[in-house]
């Protein structure tokens, strides 16, 4: 292997913890409504943001197969810079302006998603030496879990700390009080940070060789178009993206909602992150989990896992214990991990170097229209019941949202049982 080549691999690593751990995730929706935005308002951005990455998800991918992965990751970096600055120049209360800039922001970071979705693993994969290649991918993406956990760990304390002002304040000098209006704009700096990293590591990056390099915009469109009706015709890919956006979607909307959670079972804010933390600790054994039982068992037996674990989690949350309503949480963000490992371990081994990038686009844009569409619905079922006493809403929510989430998945493994025991008799 080219010794360039070989450090990609390293960077990749490097580059996933800092683009992925994010200090502002302990407390993403408060974060927005205490700038001055209103709930619907926040609703709206994220339905921006999700029709941003559904644009933009497919397209980039092809474009990584062709004008280049290290294109797309650079792109993906400065966006996550412009992304930073817009939070940190936002007025708060600002009406339009501070709306506006919040929108752009959402534009944004979606674009900066659509860019690093799937180009960032496929540099990564196609560095690595074809003998063994596929070994070495379980053995990477497993490290990359695990440096991810560490820095879930270090982001979401600091960043948790960071937005208290009373925590903060407490240890600093009478005469140097931080203002709730800046301390709520460090875990954004720090996030600024992190993106300066990004780009300087994927500044470094080599691209590797691969089969549609060097191509044309106008082959791009072509890639987007027989990759997509490829995956959707290939069994296990097919069986793979329906089943785990069903999954994804529901989690990954009760990770963004997390922070309402909290309040609602009573934690104070300044616990966020050190629950950030704990999640990252509780991340950094799952993919040796997940390698032993996709080794042992089937892509459906492992889907199947999943699916009851995200049940059990999204039914302990509706009692809303106070404090030890946190445990359910924190499963579900576990699950998350095991999805993400599964998925992506089917995804590469069916995928050719030609349309790798493609394919976890795909993958990448239906998860996100999935995550988008049940924010949406989840927004609406929110609506549809009485806030009095608070909290009440997101309780009935949490409780009615079960027995869709069961039916669906009742309904999805048969048909995949079924269709993947034809399809091997063929």
């Amino acid at each position: 292997m080219n010794s360039d080549l070989s450090r990609n691999p390293q960077r990749f690593v490097i580059f996933s913890v800092f683009f992925t751990a994010r200090a502002y995730y302990p407390v993403l929706a408060i974060l927005f409504l205490d700038l001055g935005l209103s709930l619907d308002q926040f609703v709206l951005l994220n339905l921006i943001w999700a029709v941003t990455i559904f644009l933009f998800e497919v397209p980039s991918g092809a474009l990584a197969d062709t004008i280049g992965r290290r294109k797309l990751l650079i792109t993906a970096a400065v966006l996550m810079v412009v992304e930073m600055l817009c939070l940190l120049l936002a007025p708060r209360n600002g009406g339009m302006i501070l709306f506006s800039l919040c929108v752009i922001n959402r534009i944004c970071s979606g674009l900066s998603e659509a860019c690093a979705s799937g180009a960032d693993e496929a540099l990564a994969y196609d560095s690595l030496r074809e003998e063994g290649r596929a070994a070495a991918w379980d053995r990477l993406l497993a490290s990359t879990m695990r440096w991810r956990s560490v820095g879930f760990v270090i982001a979401m304390i600091l960043g948790g700390v960071l937005y208290d002002p009373s925590f903060i304040n407490h240890f600093l000098p009478a005469g140097i009080q931080l203002s709730a209006d800046v301390a709520h704009r460090l875990p954004v700096a720090l996030v600024l940070c992190q993106a300066l990293v990004c780009l300087f590591i994927t500044l470094r990056m080599v691209e590797p060789t691969h089969a549609a390099a060097g191509s044309t915009l106008k082959h791009a469109i072509q890639i987007t178009l027989t990759t997509a009706r490829w995956a959707f015709t290939h069994p296990r890919i097919l069986v793979v993206v329906l089943i785990g956006v069903a999954i994804d979607s529901i989690v990954r909307n009760f990770a963004t909602i997390n922070s309402s959670y909290y309040r609602l079972i009573d934690l104070p804010e300044w616990t966020y992150g050190f629950l950030g933390a704990a999640m990252g600790v509780l991340a950094w054994f799952v993919p040796a989990i997940a390698k032993h039982l996709n080794n042992r068992f089937s892509m459906l037996a492992n889907l199947g896992f999943v699916a009851v674990g995200a049940l059990i989690g999204l039914a302990a949350l509706v009692p809303a214990w106070p404090i030890f309503g946190v445990l359910p949480a924190m499963f579900l963000m576990t699950i998350m991990g095991f999805l993400g490992f599964t998925v992506s371990r089917v995804l590469h081994q069916e995928a050719d170097s030609a349309k790798r990038a493609t394919v976890l686009s795909v993958k990448g844009l239906i998860f996100n229209l999935g995550y988008g569409l049940f924010s949406l619905g989840f927004s609406g079922l929110l609506a549809s019941f009485p806030d009095h006493p608070a909290g009440t809403a997101l309780r009935s929510a949490l409780l009615w949202q079960m027995p869709g989430y069961a039916l669906l998945m009742m309904g999805l493994f048969a048909w995949a049982s079924v269709f993947l025991r034809r399809k091997a008799q063929l």
